[in-house]
């Protein structure tokens, strides 16, 4: 195909036909897309056609992509970013006067310790705009920007899609949150000795604290797993129950009143907390001054030396 042949394409298709190698699903194609099913089955006839191959083979509830599918689309994706990136370009974006909506993918302790300064410099400096909050972790950061779900995303965050790019924004600390009023720091005995309050998502009963405890030959005993940071401070109050947390969301929590917070007993490492966005709007003038705003009220340099 020549370059005038790409007049009779209608890009429209090749954007339907991205969306279902992501979503594997006419379904769930036409409500990411806004779209009736009967259009994106239409589109889907229409692209057949066009590629001359069935593209998409239905196994069970899934639609499984040909290998002339897998072929196209690889060829593809970089295409329609490189076109994005070529519009963005000649776009221009005021704050003041936007009414953006923004797709962002937060871990809770994020949105507990660190969006609510962020979301007032917004506020202050584009009032109409529109801020979505996705629930993200490392597990769910790389399909949730790979779907075009979020546009940038702050966690700590593991693989990511090969066409997106990250940003280390601060390392940080645990610290330990206690209610009760026993005098003086806890020892690593102590510590072990307590009961426990875990913040997990999926439910777990451990996490990279345990195992730093079993490499030194401990272990601690949780008692209590909830999904967010939120109740965390009326949960421990009145209890000798104590959670370890990231510093920033121990700093809200004891803000509050009810709570203090010590060090860790022991040599706990600090983990990465990573900025990720997608590569094909990595020059959308929007989209770098959200970024902008998130390094500035997210992120924390001095932890970064």
């Amino acid at each position: 195909m020549n370059r005038n042949d790409l007049r009779r394409v209608d890009f429209n298709l090749l954007i339907v036909f991205e969306t279902l190698m992501h979503e594997r699903s006419v379904t769930r194609a036409a409500e990411k897309l806004f779209l009736g099913q009967p259009a994106i089955s239409a589109a889907l006839a229409r692209l057949r056609t066009l590629f001359d191959d069935p593209l998409f083979i239905r196994t069970g509830r899934v639609m499984e992509p040909t290998s002339r599918a897998e072929e196209i689309f690889r060829l593809l994706e970089p295409a329609l970013d490189s076109i994005s990136n070529a519009l963005s370009h000649t776009s221009e974006f005021d704050p003041a006067t936007s009414d953006a909506v923004f797709r962002v993918g937060l871990s809770d302790d994020v949105e507990f310790g660190l969006l609510p300064p962020l979301l007032r410099r917004l506020r202050a400096e584009a009032p109409n705009v529109v801020l979505v909050v996705r629930r993200a972790n490392y597990l769910l950061m790389p399909q949730l920007l790979s779907s075009g779900e979020i546009s940038v995303g702050v966690c700590y965050t593991g693989e990511l899609p090969a066409n997106a790019k990250r940003k280390v924004l601060r390392r940080s600390k645990p610290r330990v949150l206690r209610a009760d009023a026993i005098p003086g720091a806890l020892s690593l005995e102590d510590y072990c000795a307590r009961p426990h309050a875990l913040v997990s998502f999926a439910g777990d009963l451990s996490g990279y604290i345990d195992e730093r405890l079993a490499a030194l030959g401990c272990r601690r005993r949780v008692v209590l797993a909830v999904p967010q940071f939120n109740g965390l401070s009326a949960l421990l109050a009145g209890t000798d129950i104590i959670a370890t947390v990231p510093d920033y969301a121990a700093a809200v929590l004891t803000a509050g009143g009810g709570l203090r917070e010590d060090d860790v007993p022991f040599d706990a490492p600090s983990f990465e907390l990573s900025m990720a966005w997608r590569g094909a709007q990595d020059n959308d003038p929007a989209e770098r001054w959200l970024r902008s705003r998130i390094q500035m009220f997210v992120g924390d340099p001095d932890s970064l030396r």
